[in-house]
């Protein structure tokens, strides 16, 4: 694939740190034009959010920001937002995570910029939301995961909340803000006019928390933590081996079946307590003992042979270097070399007729696509 999906489409990002500068990476990896337009003091802030890595810049900074040009605007003076409209009168796409009011302050807020650019897809990325009391409050990850419930739901039974270690919030907002683009694009096609996205950090957790928060809705209960295993099938979860931990995953009696007969028990299949999966979760305080002695006595590369012989869904319980080792992973390269650069990068999770969009460059320095963009 010589040129990426999105090739010809121009994105004018004004991102910071995590969300939007993901969401702008998502478009460069496929192929747009996505020019990042940055304060001419330090830039991104995350720039400096972390050690220097490479070209003084953290590791964070490359992560999200591949692939892009680099333009320096002080958005402060009416020249800098001059020059934002000269870049935005030929863009498709402009898409922003400044705090909430900022835009609006500096006059590139939606409703200024539609008006003016009546094709342009404005995106706007906000912490708690468009509307509200709370729609001009920052946030970050960790807040919204606090806020949106994710980490009341995350953690060992009876532990306390924990946030997830991905940033699943923040890497959530760039995606739904890149579907909702290109969704509005397609409109576009249509109609000829452009017209606003607006996702938040907010409604992205509580998506994530969705179904605890449609389980409490709808029957008054307030979903328990889990830590690996799940709310509605046993056996569904981790298990010490001999040498290190296990994930069991059977999703139905067929395979609780299975799973039991290789333990050796056979007979609780049609044991009343265990021989379905509802009996199996009222009585998962016997069964999952008995589950774990078993399971602890035989080491971990033996029961991954004899569960997927049998059909058992399971998987080792990973440390980031073993799932690099696995030749799985390996076979899906995933992890890319930065063209131009000394370094590897996580690609984008998708393929199109088989092949994976490639990186086309590292992350831009500061200001060097002045001259190119700018005219300057």
């Amino acid at each position: 694939m010589t040129e990426g999906v999105l090739a010809g489409l121009r994105v004018i990002e004004l991102g910071q740190v995590l969300s939007g500068p993901f969401a702008g990476a998502i478009f460069a990896d496929l192929g747009a034009e996505v020019i990042k337009v940055e304060k001419p003091d330090g830039g991104d802030d995350a720039r400096q959010m972390g050690p220097a890595f490479r070209h003084g810049d953290a590791l964070n900074f490359h992560e999200f920001n591949r692939g892009k040009q680099s333009v320096t605007l002080d958005l402060k003076s009416a020249e800098g937002v001059a020059a934002l409209h000269a870049l935005l009168a030929d863009a498709d796409i402009m898409l922003h995570n400044l705090r909430p009011g900022v835009a609006e302050s500096l006059g590139i807020g939606p409703e200024e910029v539609t008006a003016r650019h009546p094709q342009l897809i404005y995106c706007a990325m906000g912490a708690f939301g468009h509307v509200g009391p709370e729609k001009l409050r920052p946030g970050y990850e960790p807040l919204l995961q606090a806020f949106g419930g994710l980490s009341s739901i995350t953690g060992e039974p009876g532990g306390p909340p924990v946030r997830m270690g991905a940033s699943v919030v923040d890497q959530g907002t760039g995606m739904w803000t890149v579907l909702g683009a290109l969704a509005m694009l397609e409109r576009r096609h249509r109609t000829g006019r452009g017209g606003v996205v607006n996702t938040s950090l907010l409604e992205t957790a509580l998506l994530w928390a969705g179904q605890k928060i449609s389980g409490y809705v709808n029957t008054g209960k307030v979903g328990e933590r889990h830590a690996s295993g799940h709310p509605n099938l046993v056996p569904y979860q981790s298990f010490d081996t001999a040498d290190g931990p296990i994930l069991v995953c059977c999703g139905n009696d067929r395979l609780f079946r299975r799973f039991a007969a290789e333990l050796g028990h056979p007979e609780w299949s049609e044991d009343p307590r265990f021989a379905t999966n509802r009996a199996r979760l009222a009585n998962h305080g016997e069964l999952l003992p008995m589950i774990a002695a078993l399971m602890g006595a035989v080491k971990r590369v033996e029961w991954l042979d004899r569960l997927q012989r049998i059909g058992v869904p399971c998987a080792p319980v990973n440390a980031i270097p073993e799932v690099l080792a696995e030749p799985q992973v390996q076979a899906m390269e995933m992890v890319q070399p930065v063209p131009g650069e000394d370094f590897s990068l996580v690609a984008m999770p998708l393929s199109f007729d088989g092949e994976r969009p490639r990186m086309r460059g590292g992350a831009p320095r500061l200001g060097a696509d002045n001259a190119k963009a700018l005219g300057a």
